[in-house]
């Protein structure tokens, strides 16, 4: 019975100008900027864009990081973001036709570098303009994240320019998808109502969801090496990928791994249960949030977020929230509904929640949580749906939930139909079974001979129903008598 459904819960996001704000806050972006601003007729650049060695002291002045032992590598790392957000433009030294631009420094021919035209829109651009410029520099700087570690570059580098992968070892598709992947699983957690929300996720628990298959009890001594190398691996990501302002890191202590040199455990980290944050903690900042969401997307993976049926009819407002946790399927039915006049939106939700198909329990029930938030002036268009066999019965529960006057009492097939149709949209949810059992104990409990006229409910999910109640009713008579019923409500059809 259960229909489609996507593959991430809902997310909340900041606005576009709150996030470009944490765009150009973000350490990175905030450096590359600068150095663009920077960049003039005597900035010299090498084949490949890069700062030539001699510039590097001045740009890492220009950052402010003169004094610090890795200045010069901060600013390689921002102007190289500078560059392929077009922040920098750079002529490259085979154009540069000048005798006085073809000077030569230790690194070879040099190029020029000037301020690039998305400059302007740094402080001229939207909100959009600046968030498209981050994930340009979210992706540069993915792929640092995902690069080997080399310490002899030039002994990989053959005689045509090209690297030797294979004796690097390096599978980089392997590599960026594992990355995706952990990104992926903390997008979730984040996202999940019975995830961490805003808190950080311990380092170990983000590897051995990476590692150790779901199926497995007591992890083996060989798959908790593994995942101590992924913890390893995503420690290294991870303070690449926190400047610019993907993630909020904690890296692994590193009195570690003088611990598990000291105790001969080679990669596997010794694991102390009382102190977990020695081992890492992350979490996605909300501009965080927003980049991962943006990569899914463009991996052409379905990510909602709350908001985004405001402007959409009641029908794919009711479907889209199908499947929502409860906090998310009320925040986005609140933001539909804030635009809308009461009577209206009441009538919308009505028709949209007809129908006989598999999703249609569902949808009533949805609109039914939707009608909740409607003010008492959409009486009259609830009245309306009175002897609507679909739409009586929760018409019916509205007006007398805020104590209407003249509720007409229901016909007793509206009462059973109601009774099947709202057991089918909690099956449909795949929802509490707890509760799911309770609801069918009430039912029961509350109407006697109660499968003597269920089987009899002209409803499509009537026999899937029963079958529901004779595998999910404790009470063994109860449950024999639900199977009967719904025997016959198959026979009947």
């Amino acid at each position: 019975m259960a229909s489609d459904r996507p593959t991430f819960p809902p997310v909340r996001l900041r606005t576009d100008a709150e996030l470009a704000r944490d765009a150009l806050a973000s350490p990175l972006l905030a450096r590359a900027v600068r150095l663009a601003r920077w960049a003039g007729p005597d900035t010299r650049v090498g084949a490949g864009g890069e700062l030539v060695d001699e510039q590097l002291p001045a740009a890492a002045e220009a950052l402010g990081l003169a004094d610090d032992e890795d200045g010069e590598a901060y600013a390689s790392e921002a102007w190289r973001v500078a560059v392929d957000t077009g922040l920098v433009e750079v002529e490259d030294p085979a154009d540069d036709a000048d005798g006085a631009d073809g000077a030569r420094g230790d690194e070879g021919e040099t190029g020029t570098a000037r301020p690039g035209a998305n400059l302007a829109l740094v402080t001229g651009g939207s909100p959009q303009d600046v968030l498209s410029l981050w994930l340009d520099g979210l992706e540069t700087v993915f792929a640092d994240a995902t690069a080997p570690y080399v310490e002899d570059l030039e002994a990989l580098v053959g005689e045509d320019g090209s690297i030797d992968f294979e004796a690097l070892d390096w599978d980089p598709e392997g590599e960026a998808d594992f990355l995706e992947g952990v990104l992926g699983n903390l997008y979730l957690l984040t996202v999940s109502e019975a995830g961490p929300g805003e808190a950080p996720v311990p380092l170990p628990a983000l590897a051995a969801s990476m590692v150790v298959p779901a199926d497995m009890g007591e992890p083996t001594d060989d798959v908790l090496e593994q995942v101590s190398d992924a913890m390893m691996r995503l420690d290294e990501q991870f303070r690449i990928l926190e400047p610019i302002g993907l993630v909020a890191y904690e890296p692994v202590d590193e009195a570690l791994m003088v611990e598990a040199d000291a105790e001969g455990g080679g990669s596997e980290v010794p694991f102390d249960e009382e102190d977990v944050s020695r081992y890492g903690m992350v979490r996605l900042t909300p501009l965080g949030l927003y980049g991962v969401r943006a990569r899914m997307l463009e991996a052409g993976l379905v990510v909602p977020v709350v908001g985004e049926l405001a402007d959409k009819g009641a029908e794919v407002l009711l479907d889209g929230i199908a499947h929502y946790p409860q906090e998310a399927a009320r925040a986005e039915t609140e933001g539909w509904l804030a635009g809308r006049e009461a009577p209206a939106a009441a009538r919308e939700l009505l028709a949209a929640a007809r129908g006989t198909d598999p999703g249609a329990p569902l949808r009533r029930l949805h609109a039914q949580q939707a009608l909740s938030l409607v003010g008492p002036e959409a009486e009259p268009a609830v009245r309306e749906v009175l002897d609507d066999r679909e739409l009586g019965g929760l018409a019916r529960v509205w007006l007398a939930e805020r104590g209407a006057a003249e509720v007409p009492a229901p016909p007793e097939t509206m009462i059973f139909w109601l009774a099947v149709d709202t057991i089918a949209a909690h099956l449909d949810a795949e929802g509490d079974p707890e509760e799911l059992q309770g609801l069918i104990q009430g039912l029961i409990a509350g109407h006697s001979g109660f499968f003597e006229a269920a089987w009899r409910v002209d409803h499509p999910a009537t026999a899937d129903v029963l079958e529901a109640m004779g595998r999910l009713h404790p009470d063994k008579s109860s449950a024999k008598e639900a199977r009967k019923a719904a025997f016959k409500a198959r026979s009947r059809g």
